[in-house]
């Protein structure tokens, strides 16, 4: 009897423990041998498992725009950290549209097809504007291709098509390892991959009618990476980074206004 009970309690013990494992190894995330990139993952599964495309952040604001006044034209930027930090305010007041920013910290194309109705069509913008890919590359939300990058691109274009908002398509930016901080994020983007998409994103808008917006070729130094005066992390642009961007984009969207009815 005793001994009964005893293999019972150690059968116990060893269903907690493998209980205890399989949560354990529920909650963890492949490794992507970059420790920071991991830890940036670990800390995101939360969004990862109940709201993936971060449908929350932009619902309440989306939900209080009445629709367009009759002669009113919107420009929506949809994108990552490198829009969500734009105070597009500040570049784009007295414009003869209204700029709406739903870009969100980290995201990539995947999510943002997700929230793509909700921030995108049902706003009904008359330009969109898509910086997009530089988290893709890095591989924030798993393993990415070009080729299913690209994809995801003219899915956004036939989606907007569809709803008559004419698309402008932005180059990725470069990066640099200018500053230690700048290491990791520039050894998770090759140069050789952002220069692959943004000459198919050039090509695909040259195929189809839409309008590229080249932030490369402004940004990019003579060593082929991101001009230091321009960021302060190798990544994401500093003021005065957003001051070359502002009138590239203005230019694009003028472009775009002037292309259609």
């Amino acid at each position: 009897m005793h001994v009964r009970n005893v293999s019972k309690s150690v059968l116990v013990c060893c269903l907690l423990s493998l209980a205890a494992l399989a949560q354990k190894r529920a909650l963890s995330i492949p490794s992507t041998g970059f420790s920071g990139l991991d830890q940036y993952r670990a800390s995101r599964i939360a969004i990862y498992t109940d709201d993936f495309g971060e449908l929350k952040r932009y619902r309440a604001d989306d939900a209080a725009l009445a629709l367009p006044a009759a002669k009113e034209k919107r420009v929506v930027f949809l994108g990552d950290s490198i829009t969500d930090y734009w105070k597009l305010a500040d570049y784009f007041s007295g414009k003869a549209y209204v700029v709406l920013n739903r870009g969100i910290d980290g995201q990539t194309t995947p999510q943002m097809l997700v929230r793509f109705r909700q921030d995108v069509i049902d706003l009904h913008p008359a330009v969109l504007v898509v910086l997009a890919g530089t988290n893709d590359v890095a591989g924030v939300t798993g393993p990415a291709r070009n080729e299913d990058i690209e994809a995801n691109f003219a899915s956004i274009a036939e989606l907007a098509r569809m709803h008559q908002i004419r698309v402008v398509f932005a180059s990725l930016l470069p990066v640099n390892n200018y500053t230690d901080d700048a290491k990791e994020s520039f050894a998770l983007r090759p140069r050789e991959r952002i220069l692959a998409l943004n000459s198919w994103l050039k090509d695909y808008c040259a195929q189809n009618g839409l309008v590229y917006l080249d932030y490369f070729s402004a940004m990019v130094d003579d060593k082929g990476m991101l001009k230091r005066e321009l960021s302060d992390e190798g990544l994401h642009p500093n003021a005065a980074g957003y001051k070359v961007m502002a009138p590239l984009a203005e230019k694009a969207i003028a472009q775009t206004i002037a292309s259609g009815p």
